[in-house]
């Protein structure tokens, strides 16, 4: 064959592996849907299990060779760099329990692959901070599946802080609950609930490290602040159970902005609730994710609105860039999480480095975990306020 034209790399799908995501693993599923929704990924090896027969089936079910189906992540980066450049993997996908995904995304990216994690980044803060310094000594991109910063209203919502229209931000609401664990799912058979209550696996936080990080994500990237202290409480509600089931936190922001935040996993009936609602001094924003094409703006001296996700909405242009169909035509999870899956793409043919654009990279990854590590160094501590950056206490 002659030599390919310049221009068309960019327009092949990015070789995907991944590293989890076995035969009976929710979350494997969920990313492979996402990948394959706008055609620009092609699967095409991966360690989807430490079993080697679920491995196999899973690889075989997916279409996959046998010889590119692997036991382990270490054959399966060892091979993969060993392959032809026009037919390796490009790009890792992690989809494994947090444990392992500090060691995979360090030798993914030392081994040359672009890496697209799950969150949390890692298990602990260190492992973060390590990571960062590997991200860093990189030109491979590192991105995070934080999926309801995918959404469109989120991209809407984000843009109009940006832009002024309800002003200077004074106050943040977050919270998300969930009912899934009133009980001791742990101990009932479910494979979710037995590694995240297992802090060997899920780390220090249970509910905060699962569910807490996106609540607290989604407060810093619509609000353009940071978070600079908080005052935490942490509880566990089932007996036995080693890690929190249920938080909330008052938070300062360096844009003089307070909020509180709130996470459960007992809220005995709750699906998926995760909601935020910012306010201004000259209006306010509301969305909840269960609703999530619609976006509340309430307006200072004027009616309130709605605002609709849709292709034909009169919307900022980062959210119509999120939308596929026109409005009226329901766009959910799976089509904010292929959003991440589609920007994370676009930024390895178009040559990016360690962070994707419009995707949660290593430093958002970072500050998750710092928030984990906070709160439960607040919920210890006597003092009243724990500063974000260094811990100590006021």
């Amino acid at each position: 064959m002659g030599k390919k034209p310049a221009h068309y790399a960019r327009f092949m799908p990015v070789r995907l592996a991944m590293v989890g995501g076995g035969e009976g693993a929710f979350i494997g599923n969920i990313h492979r849907l996402a990948a394959n929704l706008d055609g620009q990924y092609q699967l095409v090896a991966g360690a989807f299990s430490r079993d080697k027969d679920n491995c196999k089936r899973t690889g075989v079910k997916l279409g996959l060779a046998e010889n590119r189906c692997y036991t382990s992540w270490q054959e399966l980066l060892n091979n993969e760099a060993r392959l032809d450049p026009d037919s390796r993997a490009e790009c890792i996908a992690i989809v494994t329990p947090n444990h392992l995904h500090f060691a995979v995304s360090e030798a993914a990216l030392k081994a040359g692959f672009h890496v697209l994690c799950d969150k949390p980044a890692t298990r602990t803060l260190k492992e973060a901070q390590q990571l960062q310094n590997a991200v860093k000594s990189t030109s491979c991109l590192f991105g995070l599946t934080h999926t309801y910063l995918g959404y469109p209203m989120i991209a809407q919502a984000r843009r109009m802080v940006a832009e002024g229209d309800i002003g200077n931000i004074r106050k943040i609401y977050v919270e998300y609950p969930q009912g899934w664990m009133a009980g001791a799912a742990e101990k009932t058979g479910s494979k979710q609930a037995e590694w995240r209550t297992d802090p060997a696996r899920s780390g220090i936080g249970g509910a905060i490290g699962d569910i807490g990080t996106h609540a607290f994500t989604l407060a810093e990237w619509v609000s353009g602040q940071q978070v600079t202290a908080l005052c935490a409480a942490l509880n566990i509600h089932i007996d036995d159970r080693l890690v929190d089931d249920d938080a909330a936190a008052h938070l300062k922001f360096d844009g003089g902005a307070t909020g509180v935040l709130v996470c459960s996993q007992v809220c005995a009936g709750e699906e998926n609730a995760l909601k935020i609602k910012i306010y201004g001094d000259k209006g306010a924003l509301e969305w909840h994710q269960m609703e999530p094409n619609s976006l509340i703006h309430r307006r200072v001296g004027d009616h309130m609105i709605t605002l609709r996700a849709g292709v034909d909405q009169p919307l900022y242009s980062t959210a119509l860039a999120r939308c596929r169909t026109p409005s009226g035509h329901p766009e959910g999870y799976l089509e904010a999480f292929a959003n991440l899956y589609r920007d994370f793409a676009h930024a390895i043919r178009a040559g990016e480095q360690q962070t994707a654009r419009l995707v949660p990279g290593i430093d958002m990854g970072l500050r998750g975990m710092m928030f984990i590590e906070r709160m439960v160094d607040s919920h210890k501590s006597t003092s009243k306020w724990t500063d974000f950056e260094t811990g100590e206490h006021a």
